[in-house]
């Protein structure tokens, strides 16, 4: 599917000059002459990519830029400007321009300037989908146990209010469903979720991948990438295990938290983003705080609403309504109709210490839908750590 570009110019002969250049590139072209009429070819949807002048008849271009804020997926736009704009177009990126191009326009600037566009364009249709593909699979098991049904009660709260959380429990609790549950039930819930893991990426690596790059920031870095930071702009970032980040990277974070905005690696313009933060850990961290492991002050930055998920032995109520959700999503997934857990499977299952949590739970019923050969699961079926637990 072909890129369509809004070319908005008072100028019919730069519209047009423009316009054919980009149409022998294979993009689609739609033209505006003035502000009104941009706004309503943005509204039938006219313009993945906006060119915009910054002086024209019916106003200031970079006017669509506030107006387009709200959109949850709006267009990259490109500013173009003449020699005297340049600060003006310096101050609209800090604001949200994708870019700004120098009149007279070069061809190959623009080419280039609309490539990272499309590459950005690609990146939110995928996210989009995978937004709506973890919506359509999770489901957020709240349970008959008190601790959990609070935990649910102030997670609403988090999500109406859009602070800062810290969610809490041990490994397989459900920290990363719960962040989604948060998102889904916000005001963001139609703008991005963006997870990182921090233990799984090194730690050399981590500032680049929250932050981004610049073209030329080191060897290898051939183009900007844009940082996840950048990318949940409007949305969530959840930092799963932020545990693991090393001191120097917390002391960006704390930054980019407090002063919502950061710099890319590289790079010297400060970029503003309207993110809502949730962190995740399985450790304690006021025990890292006490061994200078983590920063006390982004603890308690982040820590406006702290969320701890009680381990499965301790709310034990939980489980058949999770062993029941398990079996459907499993008879799904596999195409069978187990129906029921007998009265002694599910003695082994109540009695069972679970240390590691629903995940377990989950691979457990996962591993008994697949050897059932009916439709009632029996002990037999549960795996063996389950029904002969060390001692």
């Amino acid at each position: 599917m072909a890129i369509t570009v809004l070319i908005v110019d008072d100028e019919e002969n730069a519209r047009q000059f423009i316009g054919e250049f980009l149409i022998k590139k294979g993009y689609e072209v739609v033209g505006a002459s003035t502000l009104a009429e941009a706004r309503h070819c943005l509204s039938r949807g006219d313009g993945d990519v906006v060119l915009l002048d910054v002086q024209l008849p019916d106003g200031y271009g970079p006017n669509l830029l506030y107006e387009t804020a709200h959109l949850p997926l709006r267009p990259p736009i490109i500013l173009i400007t003449a020699y005297g704009d340049i600060q003006m177009a310096v101050d609209a990126m800090k604001n949200g321009a994708h870019d700004f191009l120098s009149k007279p326009i070069q061809f190959n600037q623009l080419e280039q300037s609309l490539k990272r566009a499309t590459e950005v364009i690609a990146m939110r249709q995928e996210l989009e989908h995978l937004r709506r593909t973890q919506y359509q699979q999770v489901k957020f098991i709240v349970g008959k146990s008190t601790e959990m049904r609070n935990v649910v009660t102030l997670a609403d709260r988090a999500a109406s209010a859009g602070v800062s959380v810290l969610i809490t429990g041990e490994t397989g609790t459900g920290k990363d469903v719960l962040a989604q549950y948060i998102h889904r039930n916000s005001p963001r819930a139609n703008k991005p979720f963006i997870a990182i893991n921090c233990a799984a990426i090194q730690p050399t690596l981590l500032e680049s991948e929250l932050f981004g790059y610049e073209s030329g920031a080191f060897s290898g870095a051939e183009k900007r990438k844009h940082g996840l930071m950048e990318v949940a702009d409007g949305g969530i970032l959840f930092l799963d295990e932020i545990s693991s980040m090393s001191p120097d990277i917390q002391a960006k974070l704390l930054r980019a938290v407090e002063e919502r905005a950061f710099r890319r690696v590289g790079g010297t313009n400060l970029l503003k983003v309207d993110v809502q933060i949730l962190a995740a850990s399985n450790r304690d961290l006021k025990i890292l705080i006490k061994e200078n492991q983590f920063r006390e002050d982004l603890y308690y930055r982040l820590k406006v609403l702290d969320l701890h998920i009680p381990p499965l032995r301790e709310r034990k109520s939980d489980i058949p309504e999770f062993v029941g959700f398990f079996i459907r999503q499993h008879n799904a997934g596999m195409g069978v109709n187990v129906q029921d857990v007998s009265s002694g499977a599910l003695h082994s299952l109540m009695d069972y210490l679970w240390p590691g949590n629903i995940r377990q739970l989950n691979h457990a019923i996962e591993h008994a839908v697949l050897l059932c050969d009916g439709d009632v699961i029996e002990p037999a079926h549960l795996p063996r750590e389950i029904l002969n637990p060390p001692q």
